[in-house]
């Protein structure tokens, strides 16, 4: 079904003025309070302009397109992470970058489902949304689309002359930040590298294993040695094959045999995300190893992740997470768990053989984890 667009500063004879295509989801951000129900509800997006008149101001091209079903983020599935990839992907050439307007629950899960789908991404999408809904007078709702909307815009023509840039970077120049953020209350972060971490405050994310990519303040400073370079000349490729059959365990003092096997002996399961204590550590009981073993030799790819918010998994290093390393457990080093498991469905989804998967989620495929 075909999106209606929503123009707003159209038309320009500048050929060098950027064109953003923003993708409206649903989520608190476009929530209104109405009166006579004295409840909150969706409002009209196609007339975000009339609650948001500073969009106007700004001095590049905004198309505005909302999902034919708008959604909570609760309700968020990778049908709709693909057909956020299928949208990108359609209006690839048409636009400069995306912005897309998402619930904040599970926002760093579609951050890093889409980085994994996106392949040979050379242009921004960043996400973003709000933890007050736009008609509250307090909503952070403005600032964090505004400067959204101006990061996915901003260019870098430092360097346009260089012979080694195409032509389009040399009309317009090379994107600051080509790659799929999350900004949120004054920070972009990496999408792959972000997680919700607060539900009541306005700094709801954070990334704890990657340095933030922008500040915004009374400017924009950003953080240009840990943005991903920009590479020119790709041609856009779309992972849409998603492997739902994968699980998280997470682990806790006294978690029983009963519960770990009927979490791993899921039917057709193929992967599953073991969030593991401190460094990667694990119970060494025999029947906790066997059960793990047991699942690995028929084919379930085993993920350890850390539920530290910091930090990283250094599997071996200690006599409890040794024994994970022996029985063939994978390390997923630094990453979060949000970005483990769309991993493990993008993964999964492309991949059969499995030595090649374990290849592929042992190191980084898209700055979502540190060699």
């Amino acid at each position: 079904m075909p999106y209606k667009p929503v123009h707003i500063n159209p038309v320009s004879t500048n050929s060098s003025r950027a064109s953003v295509l923003v993708i409206y989801t649903g989520g608190t951000f476009g929530m209104v309070y109405e009166p006579i129900a004295g409840q909150l509800v969706p409002f009209d997006f196609d007339r975000v302009s009339e609650r948001l008149p500073e969009l106007n101001r700004l001095d590049f091209n905004i198309t505005l397109i909302t999902l034919n079903e708008i959604i909570d983020s609760s309700n968020m599935k990778p049908a709709v992470w693909v057909e956020l990839g299928q949208i990108i992907q359609t209006n690839y050439d048409q636009y400069d970058s995306f912005v897309i307007l998402h619930g904040t629950d599970t926002m760093a899960y579609t951050a890093s489902a889409l980085s994994f789908m996106l392949v040979g991404l050379a242009k921004p999408v960043i996400l973003t949304g709000a933890q007050l809904p736009i008609g509250v007078a307090r909503s952070d709702a403005r600032e964090n689309f505004i400067t959204a909307l101006e990061i996915a815009a901003a260019v870098d023509r430092v360097g346009v002359d260089s012979p080694a840039m195409d032509t389009t970077a040399v009309e317009k120049g090379k994107p600051i930040v080509p790659e799929v953020c999350v900004y949120f209350n004054s920070f972009l972060l990496r999408g792959n590298r972000s997680t919700k971490q607060e539900s009541v405050q306005f700094n709801a994310f954070a990334s704890e294993n990657y340095p933030h990519l922008a500040n915004a303040g009374v400017s924009i400073d950003y953080n240009r040695p840990y943005i991903r370079a920009y590479q020119p000349g790709q041609t856009l490729q779309l992972r849409t094959k998603i492997d739902t059959n994968v699980t998280i365990l997470k682990l806790f003092p006294g978690i029983t045999q009963p519960v770990v096997e009927s979490i791993v002996n899921i039917r057709n399961l193929r992967g599953l995300v073991l969030e593991t204590f401190g460094a990667g550590n694990a119970p060494t009981d025999a029947w906790f190893l066997d059960t793990l073993k047991e699942a690995i030799d028929r084919g379930v790819l085993i993920f350890n992740v850390s539920q530290c918010e910091g930090g990283r998994v250094t599997q071996g290093h200690y006599q409890t997470s040794k024994q994970l390393l022996q029985i063939g457990v994978v390390s997923g080093a630094d990453i979060t768990t949000e970005a483990a498991i769309t991993k493990l469905m993008v993964v999964l989804g492309q991949e059969r053989d499995p030595d090649r998967l374990r290849t592929l989620m042992s190191q980084p495929i898209s700055g979502e984890m540190t060699a």
